[in-house]
Formats: C-alpha cells, sequence, structure tokens
C-alpha cells in the first residue's frame, strides 16, 4: 500500500488530501480490515477517512454484471436520449431504473422532463425518480475486473463508517465524488462535519480512473479546531 500527497490549490485553505492506493477491492473482501492496514502509519484521530461509495457497495456484493441485464424497448429509447455522461445513457443501467421504480413512473419522468424542456426547465428526469437513480453506478469501462459491472448503492453506509472509526479510531466517511465536481456523504461516523467532508471532495483526489485509490485521508493542517470533524479533533 502507499499514499501520494495531493495539496491542491482548490482545495479548502489548511485541509490535505492524502490518496491511499489499494489492490482491488473484490465481493465478500472484509474492507474494514482492509482499510485499517491501508491506512496504518498515515492516518491518526483528527483526520477523516473518506472511503469511495462504490469499493464499499462491490465488498457487500450490491453489483450485477451488465451482461445479465436485458434492456427492454423502453430502456433502449430513453437511454439514446440522455447525456453521453449519465448513468442512464447506458440500456442496463435505465433498466434497473425501471425495474425498481416502475414502467409508469418512469414514462411520467420522461414526459415531464420533455415538457420541462420546453419551459426551458431540465432535470425533472432525475428530480421525480431520485433515489432509484442516484443509488445506481454505471459501468464506466475503466478498472478490470469491473468494467461492465453496474454498482448499487452501498448498504448501511453509517454502520460501516462506524466500524471502521471502532477499528481505526479515526472518523471515517463513505462517500460518492466524481470528476464533475460534485461530492456527497452517502454515511459518516458520528464526528463527522458532512459539509466540510464534501467540499474538501470537490476537486475529486479519489481519482476517476484506474487510480486504485478508494480511500482518500483527510488532514487538517490550519489553525483551530478541525473543520472537518464536529468537535475539536486532536492534532
Amino acid at each position: 500500500m502507499k499514499s501520494v500527497r495531493v495539496q491542491r490549490s482548490d482545495l479548502p485553505p489548511g485541509i490535505v488530501a492524502l490518496p491511499v492506493r489499494t489492490r482491488v477491492v473484490q465481493p465478500r473482501d472484509d474492507l474494514v480490515a482492509l482499510v485499517a492496514q491501508a491506512v496504518d502509519g498515515i492516518a491518526r484521530p483528527g483526520d477523516v477517512l473518506a472511503i469511495s461509495e462504490t469499493a464499499v457497495a462491490i465488498a457487500q456484493g450490491q453489483s450485477v454484471g451488465a451482461e445479465y441485464v436485458r434492456p427492454s424497448r423502453l430502456a433502449y429509447a430513453l437511454s439514446r436520449r440522455a447525456g453521453a455522461l449519465a448513468t442512464v445513457s447506458q440500456p442496463e443501467s435505465l433498466q434497473i431504473v425501471i425495474d425498481r421504480a416502475g414502467t409508469r413512473r418512469v414514462l411520467y419522468a420522461a414526459c415531464m422532463q420533455v415538457l420541462g424542456r420546453l419551459a426551458g426547465r431540465r432535470g425533472a428526469f432525475y428530480e421525480i425518480l431520485g433515489e432509484a437513480i442516484a443509488a445506481i453506478d454505471g459501468y464506466t469501462g475503466t478498472m478490470p475486473p469491473f468494467e461492465r459491472s453496474i454498482v448499487f448503492a452501498p448498504q448501511q453506509p453509517d454502520a460501516f463508517a462506524q466500524s471502521v472509526l471502532e477499528r481505526t479510531g479515526v472518523d471515517c466517511a463513505v462517500v460518492d465524488a466524481n470528476d464533475l465536481e460534485k461530492a456527497k456523504v452517502l454515511g459518516a461516523s458520528g464526528r463527522v462535519a458532512r459539509r466540510a467532508v464534501e467540499l474538501a471532495l470537490l476537486a475529486n483526489p479519489h481519482g476517476n480512473g484506474d487510480e486504485q485509490t478508494p480511500i482518500v485521508v483527510l488532514k487538517w493542517r490550519g489553525t483551530g479546531a478541525s473543520p472537518l470533524l464536529g468537535e475539536a479533533a486532536a492534532c
């Protein structure tokens, strides 16, 4: 395991992000043990371990190969009208959304999307379907052996983060971050200041390629209490 120090100008002042490289996470891995081993000697109390939601979900077995999904005509038709970077541009991913949300709801969302565009408003499809889309990551073709895997949302991310804290003594957040300058904390141990962690991950220090850095250690190097934690952190 190794870490790469990243001090970027677009990180909030005083926060340092250290991506930690691991082996490829596999289904049924003991991810808590893997994280503890990877950050040994790197992280300490007062830091926050940001763990990729994809790694957590894969370790939990929350994924399916695209070849096991049979898209309907509706999935093919709607996916062709989605943006190239959208998860639902993949008919297999959109079929899972249809299966979870129901055909009627998806058709309603699609109609409202068209009407919204005519009125100069975008995003109705995603607003209506909400978590049915947010809970799915489409295949990206970057990291074998999961280049054709559709990954679902991790289960009980708060409990996972708490388990990491209990094992390592370091607070933890399960995060969804990407190169589109979007970051969301899906679950965290109790002291984590979720908004501060999200701001620290907007530059996506995890990477979106084959970096194999599902862990980012966030450290506070400023003065005063750490903004990453709700209480004063040990320095």
